[in-house]
């Protein structure tokens, strides 16, 4: 909690410029500037530390792929922004928990923000599910697919890697693979 008084705050437009820059520095700033007003939110209404933690690392997660995808516009400033969506979390954490008690001791404006934290949870829901997805697919498949996607390998190392005759081989292969992956996928739903 110490840190705040050592921690320069970030300006707003900095840390959008250094989330879209992808800039390390910018984000520990962030981490460090805004941590000790979620950590009073969460252990003013039954939370802990660790819970705080939680918290204020999704709600990092969420404004950085809303910033990623190019849809985000602040209306607010930052502050106002990420303690709403740590308080939308930890209410919804609390209501999981059966430790909401029907209001909340808030300190902070805030603002509706729902939606997003809505749909970075249906985001979650929908990458776990493909990673589960990806773990039913068996060799070489999985491998395959995380070559290419999550690796960037192109198509003519993963040919070398799997001993196909050519690269175009290996694309048909991968796109097998990618069919199979999409089934195994919606036969979760």
């Amino acid at each position: 909690m110490n840190n705040q008084l050592n921690v320069e705050i970030p300006a707003d437009s900095e840390v959008i410029l250094g989330i879209l820059n992808n800039s390390d520095s910018v984000l520990k700033r962030l981490y460090l500037a805004y941590f000790p007003m979620i950590l009073q939110l969460v252990i003013n209404n039954n939370g802990s530390e660790d819970d705080a933690k939680d918290i204020y690392q999704e709600a990092i997660i969420v404004l950085y792929n809303k910033v990623k995808r190019g849809d985000f516009e602040l209306s607010s400033k930052l502050k106002t922004y990420i303690y709403s969506i740590c308080r939308r979390l930890w209410l919804k954490r609390l209501k999981q928990m059966n430790r909401y008690g029907g209001d909340i001791k808030d300190f902070e404006d805030h603002l509706p923000v729902e939606d997003e934290v809505e749909s970075h949870q249906d985001r979650d829901l929908q990458l776990n599910k493909m990673g589960e997805a990806l773990g039913l697919l068996g060799e070489p498949c999985k491998t395959i697919i995380e070559d290419y996607y999550m690796h960037s390998k192109s198509m003519q190392d993963i040919c070398e890697r799997f001993g196909y005759t050519n690269a175009d081989n290996a694309k048909t292969q991968k796109y097998k693979c990618l069919q199979r992956l999409k089934k195994l996928f919606f036969q979760q739903h």
